[in-house]
């Protein structure tokens, strides 16, 4: 039996809560590291730096994969010890073009849990990075005929979900934000008065990491390790 009465609002990520996506960026990073093959830095001190760059490019230039391209030839450029071609980036970009390559997979129980949700609640999806490249998953997923409304934002700050409270009319306290990343889609949420459920993601990209707070008074924070596992208490 659920925990909570019909007529909550879910606000439901989508990279790695409802479908694969960070395993695609690790094995372009793995393919990356492989062709920089630097003698003088190991596997992890290369990671090391590409994290640092990706966080510099994310602040410009924001998220996406031409974003994440211009990460790895930025990188590539502060490591080689030879001179960086032309032909060295096409290479280098070829990396982040064969994640664009990927079919969708949906994450085990994704589809029937929704449909399942959708019955009972209103399912917002609340999702960031580059716009056309999210809308375009959704589109290829399925999934769409789930939601009721779908909100891109930049970042997922505490300001972004009090907009999204106010656009859609949605009160704090049946409202929940579900997601895998603790940075973005529960600390943030919390911090703006949401309730949230962690679902955990053992490929959850490194930048995404962090402590999650504990949830205020009056408020839930609920953590589960699979999405079907929704409907125990929705």
């Amino acid at each position: 039996m659920p925990q909570f009465p019909p007529g909550q609002t879910l606000l439901i990520d989508a990279d790695d809560t409802l479908w694969e996506n960070n395993i695609y960026f690790e094995r372009a990073i793995a393919s990356f590291i492989s062709y920089l093959n630097h003698h003088q830095y190991t596997p992890a001190q290369v990671r090391q730096t590409l994290n640092a760059v990706e966080r510099e490019t994310i602040l410009t230039h924001g998220y996406g994969l031409s974003s994440f391209s211009r990460s790895l030839v930025t990188c590539f450029e502060r490591l080689s010890p030879d001179p960086v071609t032309e032909d060295k980036i096409r290479r280098i970009q070829g990396f982040a073009d064969t994640i664009a390559e990927q079919e969708i997979e949906l994450l085990p129980g994704v589809e029937s849990t929704l449909a399942d949700l959708a019955a009972r609640h209103r399912i917002i999806l609340m999702t960031k990075g580059n716009q056309a490249e999210q809308a375009d998953k959704l589109a290829r997923s399925g999934l769409a005929r789930h939601f009721s409304a779908v909100e891109i934002v930049p970042e997922k700050e505490p300001a972004a979900y009090l907009q999204v409270l106010a656009s859609h009319e949605l009160t704090p306290h049946t409202t929940w934000m579900i997601g895998n990343s603790p940075k973005s889609d529960i600390n943030p949420a919390l911090a703006a008065g949401l309730h949230a459920v962690f679902l955990f993601h053992r490929d959850t990209w490194v930048l995404e990491h962090a402590e999650i707070a504990p949830a205020p008074p009056g408020q839930h924070l609920i953590e589960l390790d699979a999405f079907a596992k929704l409907c125990t208490i929705f």
